[in-house]
């Protein structure tokens, strides 16, 4: 599958909630919330100022993300589901140190 976003959109793939919490609890699918924080499948080109220049994008493929919880728009394809969202959407990237 390949997509490409237009301009300052990027698509990610949310990670997968743990299905149990420390305790050994198993939260049920209803229960749990989505997560805020996904990694980055495809980046667009960047967004055009009002000289027609493009803006390069501050995020990249693979970046892992921290997004607002209800940003985006929901897409399923492939059968798998995915979120599109403007680079504004993005409150951080996480960086793995």
């Amino acid at each position: 599958m390949n997509i490409r976003p237009l301009f300052d959109r990027i698509v990610v793939k949310r990670t997968e909630e743990a299905k149990k919490t420390q305790g050994g609890i198993i939260i049920p699918d209803t229960a749990k919330e989505k997560p805020a924080e996904g990694t980055v499948i495809a980046v667009g080109a960047g967004r055009m100022n009002d000289k027609g220049e493009r803006i390069p994008m501050d995020i990249k493929v693979g970046d892992r993300v921290l997004f607002s919880k209800y940003g985006g728009n929901e897409v399923k394809m492939a059968g798998e589901e995915f979120l599109m969202m403007s680079q504004d959407d993005v409150y951080a990237v996480v960086d793995e140190a």
